[in-house]
C-alpha cells in the first residue's frame, strides 16, 4: 500500500475498525484469525458467525470480504478449490486468507478490546534477566564456532530485545495508569491511602529495580558494542528470510548495529534519552501530584472534606428527575442563575454600573491563579494594605464634570435652537432631546393636548403640541417625530446647576 498526499502508508488496515457495519468486520476478522493460515470461503464464514450468534447471509459475507480485501486485511486465496459438484464449485469459488499487516493489527486491536482499564503490572523481573542474558552472549562468543552457538546467540539476542520491549511497554502503561488516577480531583479517603502505598511501595520496588540492574546491563553493552561487528557477522549467519531487494523483511530485534546503541543508550544515557532518569522523573512528578492532593484534604482553609458524596447524591438526583426538574436542580446546585449587579463595591468603582447592566458589558473581575486552576482559595502571600480610592474616586468625579457639561452645553444648544421643526443639531442635542421626549412621553402618552417636561438641572422645557412632524437634521442621521410639533425654552431655575462651579 503506498503513501501518498503525505498520509502515513497502510491507513486503510484501520477503517474497518471505524466503519459503519465494525461489528460485522470485526467477527469476519476474528474468525480468520482464530486458527493459523486461514483459508476459508464467505459460506463458510457465514456458518461459523452463525454459531457465534451473528446471523448473516453468505452474499453479505463476501461484500464484507471483498472490501477488507480493497483494504488490504484479507488477500484472495490461491488453492484450488477440489469439489465433487457444480454446487460446491459455486460456494467455493471465493476464497480469502487473512493477510500478514491485517492479522497483526485486528490481534493488537482485540488485545485492546479485551483489555481492562486497571493498572497493568510492570514486567520488572526482565531487567534481571536482560543482564543475565548479555553476560551469556559474551561467553557464547568467546566459546568455539558451532552450528549450536549460532542457533543459542541469535535466540538470546532475540530474547532480550523482546523482553525490553515488554518491559518499557509495562512501564509506560503502568505511569499512564498512575497519572490518570492521581490527577482526579476527588481522590480522597481509603481509595487515597491505597494509591499512596502503591506509589510509596511499588514504584519504589520498580526504581529500585532499575537502579540495580542498569549499571550492570550498561557494562554488558559497553563490553558488547566493543565486539559488535563480530557478533553481527555470526547473526548474519543464521539462515533467514531473504527475498532480494525488492522486497522489505522485517528481521527480529538485534541484527542491526544502531539497535545495540539505542539499547545501550536507554541504559546508559543522559537526560531524556535515559531510561533510569525518565522512570525517576516520572515517579517524582507522581509523588507531587500525590503531595498536591495531601494538601488539597488538609487545607483548613478548603472545604476541609471530599465533595465527592455530595456530587454523587446530586447526580443521582438528576437522574430520577425530568427534564425540567433536573435543570432546576443544576441551577440550584452550581449557580448557574443569570449574573446581575446588585450593589456597588469597591471593585466596582464606576457610578454606572447598576442593576441593569449585562455582566457582558462590564469589565472582567480578576481571579487568583489558584482559585482559577486549582479551586484553592488560601490567601497567598502578605495580607494586602487597604487600597487608596483617590485616583479612583478623582477619575469617577473627572467622567461626572466632563459628563454633565457636555449635557450642559447640549441643553444650551437646544435652547438656542427654539422651534426644533427643521432645525440642525449635534448629536449630543440630539441625544438629550430623545431622553427629554421619552420622559414627556411616559406621562403624556397621547398626543391630543400640549404637554410640557420640564428639566430644572439643565434648565430647560420641552413643549410638544399636536401637529404633522417634527423633523430634526444631525450629522448622522434625521430624526422625525410623527404627530408632535416640539420646541425647546429655557427656564431660570433660580440656583446655581451643577455645572456652574466647580
Amino acid at each position: 500500500m503506498a503513501e501518498s498526499d503525505g498520509e502515513p502508508p497502510h491507513l486503510d488496515l484501520f477503517r474497518y475498525l471505524t466503519a459503519e457495519e465494525r461489528i460485522d468486520y470485526i467477527a469476519i476478522m476474528t474468525r480468520f484469525t482464530a486458527s493459523l493460515l486461514a483459508d476459508m470461503s464467505a459460506s463458510t464464514v457465514a456458518e461459523l458467525l452463525a454459531r457465534d450468534g451473528l446471523r448473516l447471509d453468505a452474499d453479505t459475507v463476501e461484500a464484507r470480504c471483498r472490501q477488507l480485501i480493497r483494504w488490504g486485511n484479507l488477500v484472495p486465496s490461491l488453492r484450488d478449490a477440489r469439489v465433487s459438484t457444480v454446487a460446491d464449485y459455486l460456494r467455493a469459488r471465493s476464497r480469502y486468507q487473512i493477510s500478514g499487516l491485517g492479522g497483526r493489527v485486528h490481534r493488537t486491536a482485540v488485545e485492546i478490546m479485551d483489555a481492562s482499564d486497571g493498572a497493568r503490572e510492570v514486567a520488572r523481573e526482565l531487567l534481571g534477566q536482560i543482564a543475565q542474558a548479555l553476560g551469556e552472549i559474551l561467553t557464547l562468543l568467546d566459546s568455539p564456532s558451532s552450528p549450536e552457538r549460532t542457533e543459542r546467540l541469535a535466540g538470546v539476542v532475540t530474547t532480550i530485545f523482546n523482553n525490553q520491549r515488554l518491559f518499557t511497554a509495562s512501564v509506560t502503561d503502568f505511569y499512564a495508569y498512575l497519572s490518570g488516577v492521581l490527577t482526579r480531583f476527588d481522590l480522597h479517603g481509603e481509595e487515597y491511602a491505597h494509591f499512596k502505598s502503591l506509589l510509596l511501595d511499588y514504584v519504589d520496588l520498580i526504581t529500585a529495580d532499575v537502579n540495580r540492574h542498569a549499571p550492570l546491563i550498561a557494562d554488558h553493552l559497553d563490553r558488547l558494542l566493543g565486539r559488535i561487528d563480530e557478533l553481527l557477522a555470526v547473526l548474519d549467519s543464521v539462515p533467514g528470510l531473504a527475498l532480494g531487494e525488492l522486497t522489505d523483511v522485517e528481521r527480529s530485534g538485534g541484527r542491526t548495529q544502531v539497535e545495540w546503541e539505542q539499547l545501550r543508550q536507554w541504559y546508559a544515557g543522559t537526560g531524556n534519552e535515559s531510561g533510569p532518569a525518565q522512570l525517576r522523573a516520572a515517579a517524582g512528578q507522581a509523588l507531587g501530584q500525590l503531595i498536591a492532593n495531601a494538601k488539597r484534604m488538609l487545607d483548613a482553609s478548603s472545604t476541609g472534606y471530599s465533595r465527592r458524596a455530595d456530587l454523587l447524591r446530586l447526580a443521582a438526583w438528576l437522574d430520577r428527575s425530568s427534564d425540567a426538574g433536573a435543570a432546576r436542580l443544576f441551577s440550584a446546585g452550581f449557580g448557574t442563575w443569570s449574573a446581575r449587579h446588585v450593589t456597588l463595591g469597591p471593585d466596582e468603582p464606576d457610578p454606572r454600573l447598576g442593576p441593569m447592566m449585562s455582566w457582558a458589558a462590564c469589565d472582567p473581575i480578576e481571579v487568583p491563579v489558584s482559585l482559577r486552576e486549582r479551586g484553592n482559595r488560601v490567601a497567598r502571600g502578605r495580607t494586602a494594605r487597604v487600597p487608596d480610592t483617590t485616583t479612583d474616586r478623582a477619575l469617577v468625579e473627572a467622567a461626572a464634570w466632563a459628563e454633565q457639561e457636555r449635557n450642559q452645553a447640549a441643553a444650551a444648544e437646544l435652547a438656542a435652537a427654539g422651534g426644533l421643526d427643521g432645525a440642525h443639531l449635534s448629536p449630543d442635542a440630539r441625544t438629550l432631546l430623545l431622553d427629554e421626549l421619552a420622559r414627556l412621553l411616559a406621562t403624556n402618552p397621547e398626543p391630543s393636548a400640549p404637554a410640557e417636561a420640564t428639566n430644572y438641572d439643565l434648565g430647560l422645557i420641552l413643549c410638544a403640541s399636536p401637529g404633522d412632524q417634527t423633523v430634526v437634521h444631525s450629522p448622522d442621521g434625521t430624526l422625525t417625530v410623527t404627530g408632535y410639533l416640539l420646541s425647546v425654552r429655557a427656564i431660570d431655575t433660580g440656583r446655581t446647576s451643577l455645572g456652574v462651579a466647580r
